[in-house]
């Protein structure tokens, strides 16, 4: 019988454990980069003009509008590393007993539908009903292109560099619990609209971070980019440093968070920087191109803060909020997981 002490936790694997797995893969010059901790795109030299760029990302936690999510959250992906999404391939897993012709078409359409808000070609896949799921599950992997010149990864931040966010935390999560949990939630006392409010951020300000990176790119040089999502912006900003091998210090008032999320938190005794965070776009730049990257996100009435400095590895990732410091903590199980446990 194994050990309940020995069982992995829901969520992302610890990342020690994920960097031993991927350190000792085979190396190949097509590969510009390949896996590792905190690097979620592939990007690979065809010999053509530009770099091919892959992806692959599931949805796991949201059932409601999962064929959006699907593809959006894959396209943030594509966006962080400058480039443009092209064809997308989703695996689709279905429960055997709440399965019905009307729920496929349904998150058909929502692909279909995401796919085209952003000219991308859905191109193949896997669909069948699965034994042993209590809902749909979507593992969607997007191919993209990216002219040489202009390829960002998450390894390139900088000693010195601004760090910036784009929207506020947690746009995903809000509108995951507002979905999923709207009943207890009315049950317990908000209001409908506020519900309402939360469940629509998913397109309003929106989970889509491609918009950010496209506005950054052309306003500075941008040394990296990064996008939250498990684990929220506390694990993103870790992803970031030990990719770039650098340190950080975020200032923790500065922290855009909604207020809606703060309630949905409090509520179910969660920590908005570990709660899943697609529609937020980290970016690195120099510091003195940082008030250009944040004018051109304003121009696309897109709100951009800078949350903090890098610093020198050693100096670790530092967290300031009320003048006092301490580690930024890191979420390998997401807060999420607490409201769905």
């Amino acid at each position: 019988m194994k050990n309940p002490r020995d069982l992995l936790k829901v969520g992302k694997l610890d990342a020690e454990l994920l960097a031993s797995l991927v350190s000792g893969l085979p190396a190949d010059p097509s590969v510009i980069v390949g896996s590792g901790v905190g690097c979620d795109v592939a990007v690979i030299d065809n010999g053509g003009d530009g770099y091919l760029l892959l992806k692959s990302d599931p949805i796991t936690f949201a059932t409601d509008e999962i064929g959006h999510y699907a593809v959006t959250v894959n396209v943030n992906d594509i966006a962080t590393a400058g480039g443009r999404p092209r064809w997308f391939l989703a695996t689709l897993l279905l429960p055997e007993t709440s399965t019905t012709p009307e729920l496929v078409r349904s998150i058909f359409a929502q692909i279909e539908d995401a796919c085209a808000a952003h000219g991308i070609l859905l191109v193949g896949g896997h669909t069948e009903v699965t034994y042993g799921l209590d809902r749909p599950i979507i593992a969607g992997a997007l191919i993209g292109e990216v002219a040489r010149e202009r390829l960002v990864t998450n390894r390139g931040a900088q000693v010195g560099d601004a760090l910036l966010l784009t929207k506020g935390i947690a746009v995903e999560g809000t509108s995951i619990i507002a979905r999923e949990r709207r009943d207890d939630l009315e049950a317990a006392g908000f209001s409908a609209a506020m519900l309402g409010e939360c469940a629509g951020m998913l397109h309003e300000p929106g989970i889509c971070v491609l918009p950010e990176s496209q506005a950054a790119c052309e306003a500075a040089p941008v040394h990296a980019m990064h996008d939250p999502t498990e684990g929220g912006i506390a694990t993103a900003l870790w992803e970031m440093a030990t990719a770039s091998g650098i340190g950080m210090r975020i200032e923790g008032d500065a922290l855009p968070i909604y207020p809606a999320t703060e309630a949905l938190c409090g509520h179910f005794d969660l920590d908005p920087l570990g709660l899943i965070a697609s529609g937020s776009l980290l970016i690195a730049t120099a510091a003195e191109d940082a008030q250009a990257v944040i004018a051109a996100c304003s121009a696309r009435a897109i709100a951009c803060t800078r949350i903090g400095t890098a610093t020198r590895a050693e100096q670790g990732c530092i967290l300031v909020r009320d003048g006092s410091e301490s580690p930024l903590p890191r979420y390998d199980q997401d807060e999420i997981g607490k409201v769905f446990g």
